[in-house]
């Protein structure tokens, strides 16, 4: 089964539901092999590199109050603790351009670390606070992972996989995809959102099923 994972690292409810997934797939054990691939999205596409208040950014973009802000956080802080993940929001103060993210994805998937780096990316970002599109914030990820520093600079500086990115962006903004997570099977079934374990794999298994 292959499951394209379509996300953004500065989105939280794709590290709840990437957890969510890996628990689903934990449940569903080694006879459920799976083929697990990350898609790039930009919440913020137009962010600039430093930044944006994320308090101020959320309320103009949904219409939130602060107050309305803070309950959604930690209604977020609880569902990643249910599912193993930690959100420090108190660290988390910006919210971040992703593009360079995205590009040294890219490139840790051809490697075949890219979902360790995801998981390093995420932690950096709602666990540490730490800009994920910082350079020097990239390269201590991709070295954490066992990525050669040098290289992923050398991706970093060059501009590579620039429009290796904006092609698969513009491939999932095509096919309708303007909210994320969006987990996609075999090319043809969605589950939207950061849903529970059991929702995933329920799913999964219904869809292996009728396969």
């Amino acid at each position: 089964m292959k499951i394209d994972f379509v996300s953004d690292v500065a989105c939280p409810w794709c590290a709840i539901g990437l957890h969510s997934l890996e628990r689903a797939l934990e449940h569903l054990g080694p006879d459920f092999p799976v083929e697990l691939h990350f898609q790039p999205f930009e919440l913020n596409p137009g962010m600039a590199p430093e930044g944006q208040d994320l308090v101020d950014y959320l309320s103009k973009k949904y219409g939130l109050t602060a107050q309305q802000v803070e309950q959604n956080q930690e209604a977020i802080r609880q569902r990643g603790e249910a599912v193993g993940f930690t959100f420090r929001m108190d660290r988390r103060t910006r919210s971040y351009n992703t593009f360079d993210a995205h590009r040294l994805l890219h490139w840790a998937g051809l490697q075949g670390r890219q979902r360790e780096l995801k998981h390093a990316l995420f932690s950096a970002y709602f666990t540490e606070g730490d800009n994920p599109g910082a350079r020097d914030v990239l390269l201590r990820c991709a070295g954490a992972v066992g990525l050669d520093e040098s290289q992923a600079g050398e991706v970093l500086d060059g501009g590579r996989y620039t429009d290796e990115v904006r092609e698969r962006e513009r491939f999932y903004q095509d096919a309708g995809i303007h909210a994320v997570p969006a987990v996609i099977i075999d090319d043809r079934h969605l589950i939207s959102g950061g849903q529970p374990p059991e929702v995933f794999e329920r799913a999964l298994r219904q869809l292996a099923a009728g396969s």
